[in-house]
């Protein structure tokens, strides 16, 4: 511990180790759910301190685990300095060519907002306070992503620091396999501590939540699975089964359009000739306030999720879905993919081709709920067709990066690490498997 304590003067951000006041906040993760040990945590100050950190580590013969704020953390830690990046928060838009750059602790509402401030946007998830750095770096399932692919297809440069602790620049020119494998890969190859990404025009959005109780829910999986059977690619539906406690289930879809509303409400006509709904929540929006749709906690708080991807959503998976309440599970999601997803991508997971990804997510307020709520995801995936492979940003703290990629993507993403990490500087949420 005392080598450790010579961190507070290899940088300049603030340096906690065990025993420290604040010392247990700063590591935690965004899931309260996961223990994450560590031996410090560094908050940089900047681009210059996580290099003055890289080295220092490498010299300690320890590894250096990075969370902007701990969004997909699994808890493999022990023995690491957690390197916080949250201060690396600058953004640049480039409205001509229609690019940004934003530091590593950037959150996507925040690009959201510079973006939509020049009638463009990027390509955002359902939480505005995840990292867009963590989603590139897994690959990253956008709202956007049937018009426009992986969020991390989006992606042309990397700006790091390298397990030897030198800053550089990396694009498919410079180094095209530690570019393709920070495209998807995970974050075991380097510290990024900003990235450039392509933007996409966003004149136009209409989107929101429409909810009924649960009586109405063979008739709204019904209409959902109409739409999206030929949706075009601009419009993006997902479906929600909720059971929030205290309260009665209900069902609702959640909806985005890039184009004009009256284009949008045709079609979604098969969702306005269902009972009436609970809310309705759909208007001309800006591209900044896509968080609001599904209104996700901008909290840490515990939580147990599992993730699936689905081969087709035919009248057994149908019946499947709906044939039990769901709980103790709160929500039960099902995203509608295809689209540009399915297009060539040079990256880790390459075209995603399975039509719908199923996200299931409990609460595990103590023990006992905690099993029942990993028994019912368990016994909703034994019943549907689902694949077994799942992208990196949805993996569980008990999966690993074999869950989600081929056997031969692994042995590439190895290699990578070999060449770039021999001596396993970096850890990131999903190490790259021996």
């Amino acid at each position: 511990m005392n080598a450790l304590t010579t961190l507070r003067s290899a940088v300049r951000g603030r340096v906690l180790l065990p025993g420290d006041p604040g010392f247990d906040a700063a590591r935690r993760p965004w899931n309260l759910a996961v223990e994450q040990p560590v031996a410090a945590v560094v908050e940089a100050a900047d681009a210059d301190d996580v290099a003055a950190l890289v080295r220092f580590a490498r010299a300690a013969g320890r590894a250096v685990a990075t969370q902007p704020n701990g969004h997909g953390a699994t808890g493999r830690t022990e023995g690491t300095i957690l390197l916080r990046t949250g201060r690396l928060d600058s953004v640049q838009i480039d409205p001509l060519a229609a690019r940004a750059r934003v530091g590593a602790g950037v959150p996507s509402g925040r690009l959201q907002a510079a973006a939509a401030a020049h009638g463009l946007t990027g390509l955002p998830g359902s939480s505005p306070v995840v990292s867009v750095t963590g989603v590139a770096l897994g690959g990253g399932l956008s709202w956007f992503g049937r018009r426009h692919g992986w969020v991390s297809d989006g992606v042309t440069a990397f700006d790091i620091v390298d397990a030897q602790g030198r800053p550089r620049h990396v694009t498919a020119g410079t180094d095209p396999d530690l570019f393709w494998a920070l495209r998807g890969g995970g974050g075991d190859f380097a510290v990024v501590t900003a990235l450039e990404l392509a933007l996409h025009p966003a004149p136009r959005l209409f989107g929101g939540r429409v909810l009924w109780t649960a009586e109405h829910a063979p008739a709204v999986l019904d209409a959902f699975r109409h739409i999206t059977a030929d949706a075009p690619e601009e419009l993006t539906l997902w479906l929600d089964l909720l059971h929030f406690p205290g309260g009665e289930p209900m069902i609702a879809v959640d909806v985005t359009h890039l184009g004009a509303a009256e284009e949008a409400t045709a079609l979604l006509a098969p969702l306005d000739r269902l009972p009436r709904p609970l809310a309705d929540s759909r208007q001309v929006m800006s591209v900044a306030e896509l968080g609001s749709i599904t209104a996700e906690p901008t909290d840490p708080g515990p939580g147990v999720s599992r993730a699936e991807l689905l081969t087709e959503l035919d009248d057994a998976a149908a019946k499947a879905l709906l044939a039990e309440p769901i709980a103790p599970l709160l929500s039960v999601q099902l995203r509608h993919l295809g689209g540009a997803f399915t297009r060539p991508s040079d990256s880790p997971h390459g075209p995603l081709t399975e039509p719908y990804a199923l996200y299931l997510f409990g609460i595990p307020t103590d023990p006992a709920t905690a099993e029942a709520v990993t028994a019912r995801q368990h016994a909703l995936a034994e019943a549907l067709p689902v694949t077994g492979r799942k992208p990196v940003t949805f993996l569980g703290a008990g999966e690993t990066l074999a869950d989600a990629f081929a056997p031969a993507t692994l042995d590439r993403l190895r290699e990578v690490k070999r060449r770039h990490d021999p001596r396993g500087t970096f850890r990131g949420n999903f190490p790259v498997p021996h």
